[in-house]
């Protein structure tokens, strides 16, 4: 199923874009230029999709594009940029996504003490789920 959302595009000093969702309580991402940006948007739309399907929560209908002043976006955030923006629609089938980007496994190699992995063997102790666990812990998600 695709999902089609409008985004708010502005153009930094630098050439980078910052995108903003104002459907998705301002959810915004940026690129380091308009074809970054837009790719990053659809990572963007399809985690905010994905993160909502797995918790069972609902999200917003989407707003008609012409409805999205990116101006009066900015002033929503309060912020008192002077930057032009434009809206653009931003789409995603979200399974599709999740199954190439969120949900695919890579594996890795790893090394530790032979009497550690003897002792993880010896409580069965799933290596996988341990270190994403950590990661996870680590990275503070």
């Amino acid at each position: 199923m695709i999902s089609i959302y409008p985004a708010c595009f502005y153009e930094n000093k630098d050439g980078s874009y910052t995108v903003i969702f104002p459907d998705l309580d301002y959810t915004a991402t940026q690129g380091e230029n308009l074809e970054d940006a837009f790719a990053m948007a659809v990572d963007c739309l399809a985690g905010y999709l994905y993160t909502s399907l797995e918790n069972h929560e609902s999200f917003p209908k989407a707003s008609v594009m012409s409805s999205i002043d990116p101006k009066k976006v900015l002033q929503e955030i309060d912020c008192d940029d002077d930057d032009k923006g434009f809206v653009n629609m931003v789409t995603v089938d979200v399974k599709s996504y999740a199954r190439d980007h969120f949900e695919k496994s890579v594996k890795k190699t790893l090394t530790i003490p032979v009497w550690l992995d003897e002792a993880a063997k010896a409580q069965h102790i799933n290596f996988s789920k341990v270190l994403q666990k950590a990661l996870k812990e680590e990275l503070r998600m």
